[in-house]
């Protein structure tokens, strides 16, 4: 076995040690019955992973338990559900690092990084700079991260060098929320006549969800058929992030007369 399979099969041990198994990533386009709430740590029955509630109403999963644990100390504020809740809250992606919390690397890149928020990496320059900021013990403060979860940061060419090695003691994000910049987002109902409102305005980035707070079936659907809803039952919900700017307009499949547009702007 090469080295590359043992650094993620030793991930993986540790997950399922820290964690149970790893969950399922089943998507839906509806939201879970129960109620949770923006910062929640949740899991299913069935499979152990644990999520994040985000502001904007996806869940992010904890690849592993060195991540989860750059965030919080235990388990004790996990929410259960059932699994079919957990499968109705829609993925939105891993969580990565605190900012602040390590230095990082991966087995098939000599180079150290440190973590800063939203999962920026800042390469260490040599080993001085490590040394003022954690002390002669610096090596202690590296993770390897799997090279499959690499690809979850962004890689600065912003060195740090001895001139700002302070940097440890500057404030870092204290929610994943804040971490990832996620917002609430704005809502869309889809009433017996039409869409409440018919056209909102949001930044790029931002989510928008839609409710089918009819008794019919609803969806709500892109005119160029690049994103959708699918089929949404009643009280299902359905929750899209625009990431380039534009206008995005839409209609009902099953009521081809109702439509509606979202103006992304930068």
């Amino acid at each position: 076995m090469n080295k590359r399979a043992i650094s993620f099969l030793s991930s993986f041990v540790a997950i399922v040690i820290m964690l149970g198994a790893v969950g399922a990533w089943h998507t839906n386009r509806a939201q879970a019955s129960t109620t949770v709430s923006s910062g929640d740590l949740i899991r299913g029955t069935s499979f152990s992973a644990v999520y994040y509630m985000g502001a904007d109403g996806f869940r992010y999963v904890f690849p592993n338990d060195r991540t989860y644990f750059t965030w919080y100390s235990d388990f004790d504020d996990v929410i259960f559900l059932t699994d079919a809740e957990l499968a109705k809250i829609q993925m939105g992606g891993n969580v990565t690092y605190k900012g602040g919390s390590k230095m990082i690397k991966i087995n098939t890149d000599p180079k150290v990084y440190f973590i800063t928020d939203g999962g920026v990496l800042r390469p260490v320059s040599d080993e001085a700079t490590a040394t003022l900021m954690y002390g002669s013990s610096w090596n202690t403060k590296i993770d390897d991260v799997p090279d499959g979860f690499f690809s979850n940061y962004t890689v600065s060419t912003d060195a740090i060098d001895t001139a700002d090695a302070d940097i440890v003691n500057s404030a870092f994000a204290t929610t994943i929320n804040i971490d990832k910049s996620l917002t609430a987002p704005e809502e869309i109902s889809i009433t017996s006549s039409g869409y409440s409102p018919i056209d909102i305005t949001i930044d790029v980035g931002e989510t928008v969800r839609f409710i089918n707070t009819d008794s019919e079936k609803h969806t709500a659907t892109s005119d160029d058929l690049s994103w959708g809803t699918g089929t949404m039952q009643a009280d299902g919900t359905f929750t899209h992030r625009f990431t380039e700017a534009g206008t995005y307009t839409f209609f009902d499949s099953y009521d081809s007369g109702n439509t509606g547009a979202i103006y992304v702007r930068e």
